[in-house]
């Protein structure tokens, strides 16, 4: 209903940046560029100054920009107040995960809120910790699903759950029948690590370094992009790794891989990311309730 061609602006001049507003919007840059010359000419004033490949508002455009921030708040609180009136509930939420979280907390979770609201169209992307963590904080995402701290104090977090972190090997590996394992004792072996970026091999380093220890003295051999690859390439025998006890549970029932405790114990948080905004979409209100409740029943939480 809002103006599009003041959504596309709101867009750009948000992310300063035309590609990262086509590729928020789903559209092509030029029919960005488009939208935003068709509102210059409405106003027959320039709103962005365009230098060496940047772009900044202009006296104008910072102005067009505040007030395109209180129309969209005005629009949403219209929104959820017809909504929620009505009963009805329906829109696109941007969903933003990193890649363990995706493959073993969010199917269930989000199975389960399009079950109860079946109108919500979710567009899931998937990415390491800190490109999600930038996506929320460009508003490029409405939410985003995360396995490590975070430090924005600009973002609200919220814990769900605490999610335990094991050395995981052969069963046929000298360390499988150990009942805990000391972190040095991973120092020296080869080690399959998650890439840069990584919220999974950020929580280790931290670990190590809490520890007295150094990640960056594992001998490392191979860096993978998800849990599944590092899995396969452990299951080969190529090496060994600290990852979640939840994404391991079917291979170790099959024999394929053991999962030792580490001593002292390694925990994570699972969290939900979003902005500071005080009106939102009823859409994205009802899965962050949703999201919370399910984690209250469903979740276990660190002892």
């Amino acid at each position: 209903m809002a103006d599009r061609r003041l959504h596309v602006f709101h867009t750009v001049a948000r992310l300063l940046s035309f590609t990262k507003a086509a590729e928020t919007l789903h559209m092509t840059q030029p029919a960005v560029t488009f939208q935003v010359r068709q509102l210059e000419e409405h106003f027959n004033t320039r709103l962005f100054d365009r230098t060496h490949n940047r772009i900044t508002l202009t006296e104008v455009g910072q102005v067009v920009y505040d007030c395109a921030e209180h129309i969209f708040e005005q629009y949403n609180e219209m929104e959820n107040t017809v909504k929620k009136m009505t009963g009805n509930m329906n829109g696109i939420l941007l969903i933003g995960a990193s890649t363990t979280i995706a493959e073993y907390m969010l199917p269930t979770l989000l199975g389960n809120f399009k079950s109860k609201y079946p109108e919500v169209k979710i567009r899931l992307r998937v990415s390491n910790t800190e490109e999600i963590v930038n996506m929320v904080e460009n508003n490029m995402i409405d939410l985003g699903v995360v396995e490590a701290p975070v430090s924005n104090k600009n973002l609200t977090v919220e814990v769900c759950r605490w999610d335990e972190l094991v050395a995981i090997m052969t069963p046929e590996h000298p360390l499988a029948t150990r009942t805990e394992i000391k972190p040095k004792e991973l120092l020296g072996l080869p080690y399959i690590s998650r890439e840069e970026g990584s919220g999974t091999r950020d929580v280790i380093m931290d670990y190590f370094s809490r520890e007295g220890l150094s990640g960056y003295d594992l001998d490392i051999i191979m860096e993978l992009g998800s849990s599944e690859s590092i899995k396969g390439a452990v299951t080969a025998g190529m090496g060994v790794s600290i990852l979640s006890k939840a994404t391991i549970q079917k291979d170790v029932q099959l024999g394929m891989l053991c999962g030792v405790g580490l001593n002292p114990p390694l925990y994570r948080p699972f969290s939900f990311v979003h902005q500071k905004q005080k009106f939102r979409l009823r859409a994205i209100e009802e899965l962050l309730g949703f999201s919370k409740n399910y984690c209250d029943v469903t979740m276990p939480v660190r002892l």
